[in-house]
């Protein structure tokens, strides 16, 4: 698996994430999503700073972080109900043998992009299928390739208002486009200090995705919108085959 980028394992940088993307109403989707399938034991792949995972843990349920970013999982174990997560640094290969039975595995903010590679996707597939009970839920978000948002990412410099007080001066822009690879670098300036982080993130059509998701075991149950970026995203539902459907603990409604 490939190194996180600076802005989650860089700890300048990591404090920085909830601030600068404040905004996390795209979870809202996934806190029903477990209410619907009545799960009670969910994993969180790339966790990042662990907005999901608290705030499943608030509600009672059993579950596990994993992402790759130390830097990330610091300011997630700093936030309220992080005592109720079990956080492993790593990525979803570090699952193996140690989690296993979920109900629910998911991977929010297009976490699913960051692996550029066949292999390193592959590995993943194959984790997340390990983690699973039979029948268990896989639901993950990638960006439309066919939509392509990454023409609307250039973001000039910006003044953001920190909680301490400082400003910072956000910049992000497109540097490569080859596909199904976007690379991007964005710098945030605080004060004398300019931080920087780049990226590169694999755009999947979605019969690509599909027939991944079958060869690993898994059953595509629906392809849905991003309820709040319709038309950018695909929103895979997915379950681990050799479930007994007669005897589910939840289903989605139609």
């Amino acid at each position: 698996m490939r190194d996180p980028d600076a802005a989650f394992s860089d700890p300048r940088q990591a404090v920085l994430h909830d601030v600068l993307d404040d905004d996390r109403s795209d979870l809202d989707a996934y806190v029903a999503l477990v209410e619907d399938v009545r799960a009670r034991r969910i994993v969180d792949v790339g966790c990042g700073t662990g907005s999901l995972a608290v705030r499943l843990a608030a509600l009672g349920l059993d579950v596990v972080g994993v992402d790759p970013a130390g830097a990330s999982l610091d300011v997630a174990r700093s936030k309220p109900q992080a005592e109720r997560v079990t956080w492993i640094h790593g990525d979803a290969t570090d699952l193996n043998g140690r989690v296993g039975g979920a109900d629910l595995v998911v991977m929010t903010g297009n976490v699913a992009q960051v692996f550029v590679s066949d292999e390193d996707w592959a590995a993943t597939l194959r984790s997340v299928a390990a983690a699973l009970r039979p029948g268990g839920w896989f639901v993950f978000e990638t960006r439309r390739p066919e939509a392509r948002d990454w023409e609307t990412w250039d973001l000039p410099p910006t003044s953001v208002r920190l909680e301490d007080g400082r400003t910072a001066v956000v910049t992000r822009t497109v540097t490569r486009v080859e596909p199904p690879l976007v690379s991007f670098e964005s710098s945030a300036a605080i004060g004398p200090d300019v931080l920087t982080s780049t990226s590169t993130l694999r755009f999947r059509p979605r019969s690509e995705v599909e027939h991944d998701l079958r060869a690993h075991g898994f059953e595509v149950d629906d392809v849905r919108e991003a309820p709040d970026r319709p038309g950018k995203e695909y929103v895979f539902v997915c379950r681990r085959g050799g479930g007994d459907r007669g005897d589910d603990r939840g289903s989605l409604p139609a």
